[in-house]
């Protein structure tokens, strides 16, 4: 009977770290699907994408469009590979809207809030955006 309760035990901890493993999976992707999709929005929002140079535009677009493709064939890769498309996304996004906001953007009340949400929006906690999960 000892024996059954240990490899229960033992079977119940493996299940607990795959779990812990899969809620990190999903973690990261959302993270990146909801950094893309932000990002996506922002430059398109005429209020700001107006103020961005037509070159910085175009990469901002292009490396989020990349980043949606990747993850539109990736659906399992591994959180450390979306943890990496993240950090490549946000290397290139986010030097452009901070020389957006700090090269002359109109009211300090637009840089406050994009300071404000910028982080949060990259973050890995799941910033304020929608939890999506998947369904087996």
């Amino acid at each position: 009977m000892l024996r059954f309760h240990a490899f229960i035990l033992k079977e119940a901890e493996k299940y607990k770290a795959e779990d812990e493993e899969h809620k990190k999976k999903v973690e990261a992707k959302n993270a990146l699907e909801n950094y893309a999709y932000n990002m996506r929005n922002t430059i398109k929002d005429e209020k700001i994408g107006s103020k961005l140079p037509e070159a910085d535009k175009k990469k901002v677009e292009d490396a989020v469009e990349e980043a949606i493709k990747w993850l539109d064939g990736n659906q399992l890769a591994e959180a450390e590979e979306f943890e990496d498309k993240m950090k490549e996304l946000e290397g290139v996004c986010n030097p452009i809207i901070a020389k957006m906001y700090q090269g002359g953007a109109g009211g300090p009340d637009m840089g406050g809030g994009m300071d404000d949400d910028g982080p949060s929006a990259g973050g890995a906690s799941g910033g304020a955006g929608p939890k999506i999960e998947e369904v087996d």
